[in-house]
């Protein structure tokens, strides 16, 4: 059984109006989101936007939701921590796993 602190939920920075397309392209030019982010979001915005018809645009409204996830996500003060614990527990699973 392998037992893990967990991640601590703290409150995750809401300043930032991630409401429209605009928000999240305003807050990926200033930097608030992963390396290559930016750029990503415009070609999934434009994927999704050509795969969409008038009156059905979920894969639109997908993009905007994952994005806003993400940059809430690079905003967290507790992110880096959580990832370290996650690499932490992968390299000893490993050296368990390999008698190391």
């Amino acid at each position: 059984m392998i037992v893990s602190t967990p991640h601590a939920e703290t409150g995750v920075p809401t300043s930032l109006p991630l409401r429209t397309i605009g928000d999240i392209r305003a807050a990926l030019r200033a930097g608030h989101g992963f390396p290559g982010d930016q750029e990503a979001f415009e070609a999934d915005l434009q994927r999704a936007l050509e795969a969409s018809t008038e009156t059905d645009l979920k894969a639109v409204a997908s993009v905007i939701v994952d994005y806003r996830g993400r940059i809430r996500l690079y905003q967290d003060p507790d992110f880096d921590i959580a990832v370290q614990e996650g690499i932490d527990l992968a390299a000893r699973l490993k050296r368990e796993a390999g008698g190391e």
